[in-house]
């Protein structure tokens, strides 16, 4: 049985998430379609992370087990020939028969993006969160520094969760400005279900004078939701690193 590992991209706009769902139209659900037309029966798609309606992935990876044997290269044209335009399979290869792509996963970077322009962009209305008063990225930076470090996050995640453990540890948080874009990148070991656009939206009140920064440490270790800020809008949100141990990022 062949493990086939995918890395994929996505624009996640016309999507309700990853995620099969019985009625809604799913990048799953059309990683699932196209596999069964090259391959026939295979196993589920597991993917590396269960993205909500409307987020973005620069680089996603899910892998399925097959029978039939295809070299990589065709099997990436071909299913680009079967998937829509805001789905892209960048490569292929054979993983070892134990890979799974979300219990291996050994860490994500995200990238959330604000646009502080009063007027509103019309290419960036599915790309970022539109917010109307310009926002404080030095501020916002030095209060996105608290997040690093091992935490319990259970008051950065949105209710009906069901996982082992809240505990992450943050590797790297910072906020930046380019032109009239500001962008949130975190990178951990893993994320609650929301964790990175309640982050968003706290460090966006931060800003907003309606948090103070010094006070992340205390919202944080008090694992209270009602404490932290607003959960940011999908669409400014990004998968754009996966990490696994002995697999390599290729450029496409």
């Amino acid at each position: 049985m062949n493990n086939y590992r995918l890395r994929l991209r996505f624009d996640g706009a016309a999507f309700h998430g990853w995620q099969i769902q019985p009625r809604d139209d799913t990048v799953q659900q059309r990683i699932f379609d196209a596999a069964t037309v090259i391959f026939g029966a295979h196993s589920p798609i597991y993917g590396c992370s269960r993205t909500d309606a409307g987020v973005h992935a620069l680089e996603y990876y899910c892998n399925f087990r097959a029978e039939k044997t295809l070299p990589c290269d065709v099997v990436v044209r071909a299913m680009n020939a079967n998937l829509p335009d805001t789905i892209a399979v960048l490569d292929c290869d054979l993983a070892d028969e134990t890979f799974h792509a979300q219990f291996d996963c050994a860490g994500k970077t995200y990238l959330y993006r604000y646009y502080d322009s009063r007027i509103r962009d019309p290419f960036l209305v599915d790309r970022a969160w539109h917010v109307k008063t310009k926002l404080d990225e030095m501020k916002m930076d030095r209060a996105a520094a608290a997040f690093i470090g091992t935490h319990d996050f259970a008051g950065f995640c949105a209710s009906g969760a069901s996982v082992k453990t809240t505990v992450r540890t943050v590797s790297d948080a910072r906020v930046f400005r380019e032109g009239d874009c500001v962008f949130l990148r975190i990178s951990a070991d893993g994320f609650l279900y929301n964790m990175v656009r309640i982050i968003a939206g706290t460090l966006a009140d931060v800003s907003r004078g309606k948090l103070d920064a010094e006070a992340i440490p205390e919202i944080i270790a008090s694992r209270d939701r009602e404490r932290a800020g607003m959960t940011a809008p999908a669409q400014g949100l990004s998968l754009e690193r996966v990490y696994y141990e002995g697999v390599g990022r290729r450029d496409g």
